[in-house]
């Protein structure tokens, strides 16, 4: 595939702001019903981690602004999400979530600012180990956290909690960075990999939303119908007893 700057560019653009806002139908979702049963608070907490290691991985390469800006907010909104499981699912005072989101931003920030200046000189020496760790661990951490979110899916036997739009999203900022990739002079296998797996893991999550989810939805309705065929029958005889052959007989006698 030959080097094409502006596809490149275009197409970057584009998977940095689906990362960017992937997040939000997911808090939306988690406001509107009070709820998080069903989503894993490790896709949050492990998120919102990642993206102090990827901060220091495209600050120290000095990357465009987007590409910067990009996992500060991908931290800021996960430790949101994650922050409204401990209050909606765990039942946590409002209070101490505000407070744990607080500690867990100031503390990921200082982490990031602090690997940001120990490692830069070397960079600027010709030693990229440590930039290229910072980023295979952002890229582990990314995957990694929807393990947990598989758990939850067969323990409940359908996709319930997790956003759709939100893994839409996701897939799709994975699948325009992996484009992007392409059309570079040099392909990042690192980053490919990275990419790669988000839209792996994203579209197992959707793809069992789509079997799974009709096959719950019929199982309630065939629950509901025999509890309702039930209660036909408790009311059409009260007494919960039937009518023996020798009754029958009396009846028909008369």
């Amino acid at each position: 595939m030959p080097t094409n700057t502006v596809a490149e560019n275009v197409l970057g653009t584009m998977g940095t702001v689906c990362w960017m806002i992937q997040l939000l139908p997911q808090i939306w979702k988690s406001w509107r019903e009070k709820s998080t049963e069903g989503l894993s608070p490790f896709i949050g907490l492990l998120w919102g981690i990642s993206g102090a290691f990827l901060g220091v991985y495209v600050i120290v390469q000095d990357l465009n602004i987007p590409l910067i800006v990009q996992p500060q907010v991908l931290s800021f909104l996960s430790l949101v999400s994650w922050s409204q499981c401990q209050y909606y699912d765990k039942n946590r005072p409002l209070r101490t979530c505000i407070l744990w989101l607080l500690g867990l931003l100031v503390v990921l920030g200082g982490f990031e600012a602090g690997m940001i200046f120990a490692i830069r000189p070397a960079y600027h020496k010709g030693n990229h180990k440590p930039v290229q760790f910072f980023g295979i661990m952002s890229s582990i951490l990314l995957s990694s956290a929807l393990f947990p979110q598989y758990y939850e899916i067969y323990k409940h036997h359908e996709v319930i909690g997790i956003s759709l739009p939100f893994m839409a999203i996701d897939l799709l900022g994975g699948l325009f960075s992996v484009l992007s990739l392409v059309f570079k002079p040099t392909f990042d296998i690192i980053a490919g990999v990275a990419y790669s797996c988000v839209v792996v893991l994203d579209g197992i999550v959707i793809l069992l939303a789509l079997i799974l989810n009709p096959l719950a939805a019929r199982r309630r309705r065939r629950e509901l119908q025999l509890v309702t065929s039930g209660t036909d029958v408790e009311v059409s005889n009260p007494s919960g007893r039937g009518t023996s052959s020798k009754e029958e007989f009396v009846l028909q006698t008369y």
